[in-house]
């Protein structure tokens, strides 16, 4: 039998394929809790649900628009999952306001999430993107 922190790794994993790599706005809705919080969000920026989709699917994906996620390791305890990832792609597109370099980006990232009732409820990460722009910018 599948225990609760192996169905909350199976959740993230899906959220990771299917709606940062997909950009399935369905999964999106069914992973999603309606009181999301990213404790991560950038100053400014909304940190529930709306603001998350916004970035994979109006800043990110219109970037890199072959955008895929390649999950290393994950370690889950309680209802939390930690994820080390790379999200990659290559860069034909404006990000976040940077024109097309042609370039591959591979974004690392490590993040946390709160899992409740097999949705994403809080969020907290790290990622390697200020020092990717900076190198996109050169």
């Amino acid at each position: 039998m599948e225990t609760m922190t192996e169905k909350n790794k199976a959740v993230v994993r899906r959220f990771n394929q299917e709606v940062i790599g997909e950009g399935n706005l369905d999964s999106f809705k069914e992973l999603m809790d309606e009181q999301f919080v990213n404790r991560s969000a950038p100053e400014g920026m909304n940190n529930g649900p709306d603001g998350m989709i916004y970035f994979f699917n109006e800043i990110l994906r219109p970037g890199m628009p072959d955008v895929h996620v390649t999950i290393h390791q994950q370690v889950a305890e309680a209802d939390l999952v930690t994820t080390r990832k790379t999200i990659g792609g290559t860069h034909t597109g404006t990000f976040l306001g940077i024109p097309a370099t042609g370039r591959a980006i591979n974004i690392d990232v490590i993040d946390i999430v709160r899992v409740k009732d097999g949705k994403y409820f809080e969020h907290w990460g790290i990622t390697s993107l200020p020092e990717i722009l900076s190198q996109l910018q050169n």
